[in-house]
Order: C-alpha cells, then sequence, then structure tokens
C-alpha cells in the first residue's frame, strides 16, 4: 500500500517521511504526543506498568494538570492504542488506565528525549539569559 505526498508522489510503508509533509509519520506523531501532558502521562504510566491506574491516582502524580486537561489527554491516548481504559461498574465507575504494548514502546524514546533536556536545558537557559540581557537586535 502507498499514500501520497504533498508534492503528489508515492509513499511506501516504511519510507522515511519529509518531517515539511503534513502526511509525514513523524510530524502526526509530534502532532498527538508532543505536549507535556502527554509525555508526563506516558511516564507516569510506564512506572506503573504493566499495572493500572485509576484516573484520581494519575491526576495525583502529574503535577499542575486540571481533570479536564488529563480527561482530554487519556481520552487521546485511549484512541491513539497507546492507552487501555477499563471501567469497574461500581457506583461511583471506577476507571483504570494502563499503557498497552504500543504505548510501552513509546517510553523509551520519550525517556531519550527527557536525558537530553535534563543535558541541555542549562545550556538553553543560559542562551534564554543572554539573550534577555542584550539590546535587541535592529530589524
Amino acid at each position: 500500500m502507498t499514500t501520497s505526498k504533498a508534492d503528489g508522489r508515492d509513499q511506501r510503508p516504511g519510507e522515511r517521511g519529509d518531517l515539511l509533509d503534513p502526511l509525514c509519520p513523524t510530524r502526526r506523531l509530534l502532532d498527538r504526543i508532543g505536549t507535556k501532558w502527554t509525555s508526563m502521562a506516558v511516564k507516569v504510566l510506564a512506572e506503573e506498568a504493566p499495572g493500572e491506574l485509576r484516573f484520581a491516582e494519575l491526576r495525583r502524580r502529574v503535577p499542575g494538570i486540571s481533570q479536564k486537561m488529563l480527561s482530554v489527554t487519556l481520552r487521546s491516548l485511549v484512541r491513539d492504542g497507546l492507552v487501555a481504559r477499563r471501567v469497574e461498574p461500581t457506583v461511583p465507575p471506577a476507571v483504570h488506565y494502563r499503557l498497552t504494548a504500543l504505548g510501552l514502546s513509546l517510553e523509551t524514546p520519550l525517556a531519550a528525549l527527557r536525558l537530553w533536556a535534563e543535558t541541555h536545558m542549562p545550556e538553553i537557559d543560559r542562551s534564554n539569559q543572554l539573550a534577555d540581557a542584550s539590546p535587541p537586535h535592529p530589524r
């Protein structure tokens, strides 16, 4: 099976995409998982793997996330097949979440990104401080 690229050429499955092309697999993935809330939810769920977490516990472990944002994030992860949702028919219903095998496979690249950030954010912060301290550049 092939899909069409933005320039009309065919792209075969597994072929490297063009990040500038809206159909590029990398670009499409970044659109889905490129938020801080998604990466935090995946990290917290990966720490429990193969176990589950209830919604309230997930919210406690993700500092600063609102109930609505966690709900939206989890709904998206479930839709993409990265997270499984299980509802116990209690009153009120107990809702549990866990990473699927696909979701768990995402933890390694996200961990690499966290390591890169921990290593390089001091340099980026210094660069920002220098830029903020210098006079603005004329256009």
